[in-house]
């Protein structure tokens, strides 16, 4: 699995990738974490809202903190 956290380092992304993390460990999966925070790339990928988060390549949540509980789900394919 991939997870990319978008943000450009802010406390909101940064939060995020923190989420993200705590969510990972807590399913124990094996998951790349990528953050990219170079604006360019993330308006390349189409990202106009951050903070945002990708899995395997589809677009899960963009423009706030998704919460562990969230991430969990998503992580698991229930949302």
């Amino acid at each position: 699995m991939r997870i990319e956290i978008f943000g450009t380092g802010c406390m909101k992304c940064k939060r995020l990738a923190k989420n993200v993390e705590k969510a990972v460990a807590e399913l124990g999966i094996t998951a790349d974490i990528l953050k990219v925070e170079d604006i360019t790339a993330i308006m390349d990928r189409g990202i106009m809202l951050t903070p945002a988060m990708m899995v395997d390549g589809e677009l899960k949540v963009s423009g706030r903190v998704a919460d562990v509980a969230e991430i969990k789900r998503i992580l698991s394919g229930g949302a």
